[in-house]
């Protein structure tokens, strides 16, 4: 109980500090609607790219101009749109985490979809036969785990190889205000973490794409002819709330900013949410002595199964920190990941395999079974940290937060 006494004081502190601060303190710039426009909405700088082309959108939901689907408006447009290779979740964005996404045709335009996510991550040399140019518009939410970042590197990896050019349109990372967490060791690549960076890096979909042509990661000396059409009104000081919700279980901008932290106790015995209306906004599991919120996961659209199905868990409800105060202290925290940790009956089945490829190698699980502290195991990846924030600093298309 002492080990875990800092953690529940320190809970106690933060309901207390955030219910006295006044609701207009933000010490990040309100987002500017008027002057930011996405990447899809500059149509008149990459349709030209387009013209006369057989095109290839590897989009999903949240590939809007506007109200309307950007496959929707280059058809719109006269764009020779051949086919639309859809990620994780699917084109409609209604798939659970993980599940197999079938190939099939879009009910409204009849274009063929193909799947990017199962067996078959990238595009198949016979897939891009009929193919001119790639074009790549995806919300990210700018954590390494989210697999979106992976499928921008295969898409880059198979258009090299067929020696065909991608663009990608870009948008705001809602988390692109810092840069902190675990740098990957390659040793442990895998679909959730492909690329050697932190856990969050900082970086919008135009400036990773940027990074893994110009650091090499393609692998076999691979080139590609990228070009990145950049938002305008657009930098990394802004607070940015995607106008679609990036997938199923990411429903709202608290669920975003919690996800850098929560998405590791998806290697864990602890639920996050899923199967409830609060998804990435919670977390506990039955019998769990921390916290005294409870919740029960139920089936439901993009949780056809989720952990602990109509079983009541006990935990904590972080919903108002991550709508508020994580704007306030920009950090991957460590400490619910420790304290539940710490509160679990069974330690030794605490953590699962997923849990090293989520965190990029098996350091902080074997950090926080020591017992370390969170300033311990946060100054342990510091020099990591930094030596990135030096590469990335020669990719960036946006002004930097200070």
């Amino acid at each position: 109980m002492p080990a875990l006494f800092p953690f529940l004081l320190g809970l106690v502190l933060l309901s207390a500090c955030s219910a006295k601060m006044p609701a207009q303190v933000d010490p990040l710039p309100p987002p500017r609607p008027e002057a930011l426009r996405v990447g899809a909405e500059r149509t008149a700088e990459y349709v030209p790219l387009l013209e006369g082309k057989r095109v290839a959108v590897v989009t999903n939901q949240t590939g809007r101009v506007g109200a309307v689907h950007l496959v929707d408006t280059l058809v719109g447009l006269g764009v020779r749109v051949t086919k639309v290779f859809a990620p994780e979740h699917g084109f409609r964005g209604d798939a659970d985490a993980g599940e197999q996404v079938k190939d099939g045709r879009d009910a409204r335009t009849g274009l063929p979809l193909v799947s990017l996510y199962g067996d078959h991550k990238k595009p198949r040399p016979e897939q891009l036969q009929d193919v001119d140019v790639l074009l790549f518009d995806i919300q990210d939410v700018g954590v390494r785990f989210y697999t979106y970042i992976s499928t921008l590197h295969y898409v880059m990896e198979a258009a090299a190889e067929a020696t065909l050019p991608v663009v990608v349109l870009d948008r705001p990372n809602p988390n692109g205000f810092y840069v902190d967490g675990p740098v990957l060791d390659p040793k442990h690549r895998s679909f959730v973490g492909l690329h050697p960076v932190p856990l969050v890096h900082g970086m919008t979909v135009g400036e990773f794409a940027r990074m893994i042509a110009g650091e090499g990661w393609l692998g076999e000396g691979r080139q590609v002819a990228l070009t990145v059409i950049p938002c305008t009104g657009y930098d990394h000081r802004m607070a940015y709330a995607p106008p679609v919700r990036p997938s199923p279980n990411l429903p709202n901008l608290s669920a975003v900013m919690l996800y850098p932290a929560l998405g590791l106790f998806e290697g864990t015995v602890v639920s996050v949410g899923r199967g409830t209306e609060a998804p990435f906004q919670c977390i506990g599991f039955p019998g769990c002595t921390l916290g005294a919120y409870h919740f029960t996961p139920r089936s439901m659209p993009g949780a056809k199964d989720p952990p602990y199905n109509g079983r009541e868990c006990t935990g904590l409800d972080l919903a108002e920190y991550g709508s508020f105060y994580s704007r306030l202290d920009p950090r991957l925290h460590l400490g619910w990941l420790i304290g539940m940790y710490q509160a679990a009956a069974d330690k030794d089945g605490f953590f699962n395999p997923f849990f090293d490829k989520l965190a990029g190698g098996p350091e902080l699980r074997e950090r926080i079974r020591r017992g370390e502290t969170e300033e311990a195991i946060r100054a342990s990846w510091k020099p990591a940290v930094e030596a990135f924030r030096t590469v990335r600093a020669q990719y960036l298309l946006y002004p930097e937060a200070p």
